[in-house]
């Protein structure tokens, strides 16, 4: 089941045809590049988190997820000495700013989020509970192979679905 904002915000999704593929283990090597490339901008005091499918070493779209973790109000500045750096602005909205950028040619995720923003910390929550419990991470690894060939937006119904699933077990 989907909130009335989550429905409104997976109505907003493309019918672009999605692609799952086994879990890459040059992963958290090239994770470590690109905190290392960031922290080499922002400093090393900065937190910067490996996050999604690939963190739990599973099945995904063939990304990286890695946050940039800090304050809203240091969006800007993180953001203007990040773009051009380690990669790109692909867009920004209130509570994070993207950057696309590839390593090795593996697409990266990158995004800049305060650690207060509800979808941060549900996404904690739900990665936590699939590292206590394997038995949710392998019924997650299973949606996300079996999600191969859907359109973006059936995706992640399913996908929200699950996680809210999981979360209010949590």
């Amino acid at each position: 089941m989907l909130t009335p904002e989550q429905e409104e915000w997976v109505n907003s999704l493309s019918d672009r045809i999605i692609t799952v593929v086994p879990y890459d283990p040059r992963t958290e090597r090239l994770f470590l590049s690109v905190k290392k490339k960031v922290q080499d901008v922002l400093g090393t005091d900065v937190r910067v988190e490996h996050c999604g499918a690939s963190s739990l070493g599973i099945s995904g779209q063939d990304e990286i997820d890695v946050s940039i973790i800090v304050s809203k109000d240091r969006f800007g500045e993180y953001a203007s000495k990040l773009d051009g750096v380690v990669g790109s602005v692909a867009s920004w909205y209130p509570d994070r700013v993207r950057f696309e950028l590839k390593e090795e040619g593996k697409k990266i995720d990158l995004k800049i989020i305060d650690d207060t923003e509800p979808s941060y910390m549900e996404g904690k929550i739900f990665e936590g509970y699939l590292r206590a419990h394997p038995d949710y991470l392998e019924k997650y690894r299973i949606l996300k192979e079996e999600s191969n060939g859907l359109t973006v937006k059936e995706y992640y119904r399913k996908k929200k679905e699950f996680i809210n699933e999981v979360n209010s077990r949590a």
